[in-house]
């Protein structure tokens, strides 16, 4: 019987090693210098070993594409931008008194104890989750991010983002701010589904509602971005992904450069700007590298991929977009 505990302890760069020189193996394409295979593993399949390694870390796929929203160029990926909101406990939200709130923040580097030269690591975290307009009152997010029990105790907040390379936007207009009023309906399923919809106290009238694919898959191709909030940290825009395995009928997997933070964020298609899935699970964050912590950095065709939740699994759920605006809103 397979001790599971056993995978547990061990580091996510002993893990990886692993499921590396097994495909490597079964491709017989070993690199030099890498290692075999550990005889001490093979009770543990592959699948047991992704399942530990997946419930330890996120992932970086080949080069970091993480862009700050303030960074993009003005167009379409930077209107994308304007639909994403982060997710923050009602408690970390205080209202200053003067029409604007203040975000209960820590330093990245500090809270995750990272290595100098880490990226953004001197820039705030504080979201737990992300979020995006899927109809003017209608927020959509990961399942696992907000239930029946938490859903009027959290602020959908829009703005949260890099000012200019250093300086984030942490006072927040509250009209900016909105508070969950009720579940339109949620689905949490380990391997398959996760997803939620939230109905915010008001309506937004200042920020795009996205479009969502209604039906059909994605193509097996096709090139992706993600907008959210990896880490907790403001919004982040990571471009060069595309589809790996397209396969699952509630969701597809891409290789997309994602942190814990940023489930619940919306995968777009980078032709249309229609929204693909929802980001809900995926690889690891971080290793161990001496006394401080390291991106995990795998090889665009490398690690298992990040899962996205098809939109076509909620679609029914949102009002029909004949309300949608035909232009972006300026910015």
């Amino acid at each position: 019987m397979e001790n599971i505990q056993k995978l547990k302890e061990m580091p996510v760069n002993e893990l990886l090693q692993e499921l590396r020189a097994r495909e490597s193996k079964a491709r017989e394409t070993t690199p030099t210098g890498l290692a075999e295979p550990s005889e001490s593993l093979q009770e543990f399949d592959d699948a047991t070993m992704t399942k530990v390694l997946k419930e330890k870390q996120k992932v970086i796929y080949g080069v970091d594409d993480r862009v700050d929203v303030c960074n993009l160029p003005f167009g379409p990926d930077r209107n994308d931008a304007d639909s994403v909101v982060a997710l923050f406990r009602a408690s970390k939200v205080t209202d200053n008194g003067d029409g604007t709130s203040s975000l209960q923040i820590n330093n990245f580097g500090t809270a995750k104890n990272l290595c100098p030269g880490e990226r953004f690591r001197n820039q705030p975290t504080g979201a737990f989750c992300s979020g995006f307009l899927v109809a003017p009152d209608i927020i959509a997010t990961a399942g696992h991010c907000v239930n029946t029990g938490n859903v009027t105790n959290i602020c959908f907040v829009f703005g949260f983002r890099m000012r200019d390379t250093d300086n984030a936007e942490t006072a927040i207009n509250n009209t900016e701010i909105y508070r969950g009023a009720e579940l339109i309906g949620r689905q949490e399923i380990g391997n398959g589904p996760d997803w939620a919809l939230v109905r915010i106290d008001r309506p937004v009238n200042n920020h795009n509602v996205v479009r969502i694919r209604r039906n059909g898959k994605i193509n097996e191709t096709q090139a992706l971005h993600v907008i959210g909030h990896p880490s907790g940290l403001p919004t982040k825009f990571a471009g060069g992904a595309s589809v790996r395995d397209n396969q699952p009928d509630a969701f597809f997997i891409a290789n997309l450069d994602t942190y814990g933070g940023n489930s619940g964020s919306p995968v777009f298609n980078s032709k249309t700007h229609e929204v693909e899935g929802i980001l809900v699970r995926g690889d690891t964050d971080f290793v161990r590298q001496g006394t401080c912590n390291v991106s995990l950095v795998c090889p665009s065709t490398g690690c298992r991929g990040e899962d996205c939740t098809r939109t076509t699994e909620f679609q029914q759920l949102i009002p029909e977009p004949s309300f949608l605006r035909e232009q972006p809103i300026p910015r």
